[in-house]
Parts: structure tokens; C-alpha cells; sequence
């Protein structure tokens, strides 16, 4: 065998193993070629003011959502983020219900995001100021009535964006004296904790592998590391613990990151 015909034969040999290479990818992580073509991500992220980082010096570079976003843009197969905070303070899932002004809004900032082709998620946390006592739109809201405001929520955004894939967080931890503007209390926390169940059973009621349950350890850990990683603020109860401080945003967007990664690609 001549030089020539040995580097032709290595050249086809080695294009081969490249081809059951990716031929073994693929088998083994479907979503592998989904993330090779589609390297860029578009973020719409739905919630209240835990979402929108009140509280914070620089909500625009500081809140959860900027955090996230840039931790999915560091990580591997991505090569770009685009992100919209749609966080309000204040504001339920009877605020962000289909037709209303936020919803509205939320699926405007959609039009804000570049032509070019991409995946496009919305990550949504909601349940703080529906566990409300009093003092928010609805509140307090059963957990009954939880479900059926997200699934009318998650229904419309699968209907007007059909490639969307939506990711739901369980909400935040708040200590049991919490009392602003809002009153909620130790029976607010409960309900909050009501939640759980909901979100849990509405995404395993999707077969369309679009709607995914996103982070579930953000409350144990701010539960546990409150005093470091939440604001310190002055109530009508002493001193309560609600929004994360800049460390505890920075945290959160890695946990919102984490989820909304681990659902890229998939099928």
C-alpha cells in the first residue's frame, strides 16, 4: 500500500468512526442535535417582584432573570441568550391570566427578540402573592384555584407559540411573619406550600414534552440560608426575610439557569 491509497484509507476509516460517533450521540442523547442546531435561546420569564429583583440596586444586570440567563449563555452547545423580564410586583396568577394587560405584555416581549431562529421558553415562578392573606389581586388563592389559573396560563402560551417549551419553578420560601403591603403570614406560607402538589400534578398532565418542572430546591435552600441570602426587611411584624439580597439573586438565576438547561434539547 502506497502512501497516497494508506491516507485515503485512513481519511475514509476516520470519517466512519466520526459518523457512528455521532450516530451513538444521537441515540444516546436525542436531544443532542437540537442543541447543535439551535444555539440560540430566548427567555421570557414571568413572575413578581422576587422575579422582577426588587430591592436591588440594578434589577437590570442584578435580578434573577439577568443571572440566569447569563449562567445558560456560559454553558456549553449555547452561543447566545436573549431574555425579557416580565416580573411584577405584586402580581398573581390572576394578574398574569390570558387576555389581561401583563399576559399581554409578556407575549409582546416575544416581538423584542431577534429573527433568527431559535428556542424559545418562558420560565414562570407565581404562588408568593397568591398565598397572600390579603392585600394582592385574589387573594388568597386555593390551591384549587392555583391549578386552573396556570393551566389557563400554560395552555395559551403552547397555543399562540406551538415550538415554546414552558418551565415552571416552585416559588420561594418567606418567613412566617411576613407582613408589607400584603399580609401573609404563617397561613400564607402554608398555602404557598399547597402549591407544590399543583404544579407537580398540572406539568405531568402534559404529553407534549413542551411543559417541564423547572427548580424545586430554591425553597429548601433559601429556607435554610435566609440570613445571607435574603433581604432583610422592616414589616408590620418585626423584621421579615422575602426578596434575595444580590447574592441570593445571583443564586436563584444559577437554580432558574440549572432548569431551564436541563430542558434544552429535549424532545
Amino acid at each position: 500500500m502506497n502512501c497516497t491509497t494508506e491516507s485515503n484509507y485512513l481519511n475514509s476509516t476516520m470519517k466512519k468512526i466520526t459518523l457512528r460517533l455521532l450516530l451513538s450521540l444521537l441515540l444516546l442523547f436525542p436531544g443532542f442535535s437540537l442543541l447543535a442546531q439551535k444555539r440560540l435561546v430566548k427567555v421570557i420569564y414571568i413572575g413578581d417582584s422576587i422575579t422582577f429583583g426588587a430591592g436591588l440596586d440594578d434589577a437590570a444586570t442584578q435580578a434573577p432573570p439577568a443571572k440566569a440567563s447569563a449562567y445558560l449563555k456560559a454553558q456549553r452547545g449555547i452561543d447566545s441568550v436573549e431574555f425579557s423580564n416580565q416580573g411584577h410586583s405584586g402580581y398573581t396568577t390572576v394578574d398574569f391570566s390570558p387576555g389581561g394587560v401583563s399576559f399581554n405584555a409578556a407575549e409582546k416581549a416575544v416581538n423584542s427578540f431577534s429573527a433568527k431562529p431559535g428556542i424559545l421558553i418562558f420560565s414562570i415562578m407565581l404562588g408568593t402573592n397568591d398565598s397572600a392573606i390579603k392585600g394582592t389581586h385574589g387573594a388568597p388563592v386555593s390551591h384549587e384555584a392555583y391549578y386552573k389559573n396556570m393551566k389557563s396560563i400554560v395552555d395559551k402560551l403552547l397555543n399562540d407559540f406551538p415550538q415554546c417549551k414552558v418551565v415552571i419553578n416552585l416559588p420561594l420560601w418567606y418567613s412566617p411573619n411576613t407582613y408589607n403591603g400584603a399580609q401573609y403570614l404563617q397561613e400564607g406560607l402554608d398555602r404557598l406550600q399547597s402549591y407544590f402538589t399543583p404544579i407537580k400534578n398540572l406539568v405531568n398532565s402534559y404529553q407534549n414534552h413542551q411543559v417541564f418542572l423547572g427548580d424545586t430546591l430554591a425553597f429548601t435552600y433559601f429556607k435554610t440560608n435566609y440570613l445571607t441570602r435574603l433581604q432583610h426587611e422592616n414589616g408590620r411584624q418585626g423584621t421579615f426575610y422575602l426578596h434575595p439580597n444580590k447574592d441570593g439573586a445571583a443564586d436563584l438565576g444559577a437554580f432558574w439557569g440549572k432548569a431551564i438547561y436541563g430542558v434544552i434539547g429535549k424532545r
